[in-house]
């Protein structure tokens, strides 16, 4: 399993879900998250109207993928960690990326010093 084959396991869930064929988009989940699949679906902004491979990253001994998912309802990311499982790439972790709050992107303004 390298960085190569994961973007290309990660790009055929995406481009599933962005088909609308959950069920092809659950085949690149383990055992155990196809069992939870309701779960992880009710995460998602489905209908996609774009999906993105943002990164791949080794960690360990598996991979992390992030995918920006957009959709009618908005925009989410998902971090995606992959393992090698029956000889394939397969996700068996899945979150929601925590976005910056709207307070921590504004620029904060130093105080005005009075002299």
């Amino acid at each position: 399993m390298d960085e190569q084959i994961v973007r290309d396991h990660a790009q055929a869930h995406i481009d599933a879900l962005r088909a609308g064929d959950v069920g092809a988009a659950s085949q690149e989940m383990s055992p155990e998250l196809q069992r939870h699949l309701g779960e992880l679906v009710a995460m998602l902004p489905l209908p996609l109207t774009d999906a993105t491979v943002e990164s791949v990253e080794m960690t360990g001994t598996g991979y992390v993928t992030v995918l920006r998912l957009s959709g009618e309802a908005g925009t989410v990311g998902i971090n995606a960690r992959w393992k090698e499982r029956d000889g394939r790439p397969m996700i068996v972790e899945a979150s929601r990326v925590s976005e910056p709050s709207a307070a921590s992107e504004a620029e904060v303004e130093p105080p005005e010093t009075q002299v």
